[in-house]
């Protein structure tokens, strides 16, 4: 019996822009799933740094992906907040993708939504508005949420643990924006009982 499988869509804060693969977020939540006894098959990542929920939506189609996973995350947003594209078409695209997951996963509580952070609190958002960012991270994030509860998905917030790694030494690559792996552990740690929810229903 193969492991259960596992597919992650988003964009860059998915892929893992800047760190060593072993260092991307899904890949650390399959190795602490293991570690705790939780049987789950290397991430399928289908995520690009720059991606907006059309953009994933779409790469989902040239990926022929076809339903059969256990487990599927869903983070997206930040690059259609960064464009200026507006809320209205966010959650509808959101809501599509997420409807989507659900059809990979076979069940819309097999699928963890992750927030997305707060680039606004980087580095590389030194002389724009922090604080305007941060409105419109939560407007998003509202969204998500709203429609994440409304299917019975599964909602996890990193947001908090975005803004307080903020700018800190070791928690952003080289870049001054995209999070190091030592950022994304912590975004792990909050993930990984919703996963472990998922997965341990799987196996019964």
């Amino acid at each position: 019996m193969t492991d259960p499988a596992f597919l992650a869509l988003g964009d860059s804060y998915t892929i893992g822009e800047g760190v060593p693969e072993e260092g991307r977020w899904p890949v650390q939540l399959t190795v602490r799933l293991r570690e705790n006894g939780i049987a789950v098959g290397a991430p399928r990542i289908v995520a690009t740094t720059g991606w907006t929920t059309d953009e994933l939506s779409a790469a989902m189609d040239a990926a022929a992906l076809q339903p059969g996973y256990a487990f599927v995350t869903l983070l997206i947003g930040v690059n259609n907040q960064y464009r200026g594209r507006t809320t209205t078409e966010y959650g509808e695209q959101f809501l599509a993708l997420l409807r989507r997951a659900a059809e990979l996963s076979g069940d819309a509580r097999r699928v963890v939504v992750v927030s997305i952070p707060d680039w606004g609190v980087t580095a590389f958002a030194e002389g724009r508005d922090r604080a305007a960012i941060g409105r419109d991270i939560d407007a998003f994030n509202a969204i998500a949420r709203d429609e994440t509860l409304r299917m019975n998905s599964r909602w996890v917030d990193v947001t908090p643990a975005s803004r307080e790694a903020g700018a800190k030494p070791g928690m952003l690559v080289d870049d001054g924006l995209h999070p190091s792996a030592a950022q994304y552990a912590e975004w792990v740690k909050r993930i990984l009982p919703e996963a472990q929810a998922v997965l341990r229903e799987v196996h019964r």
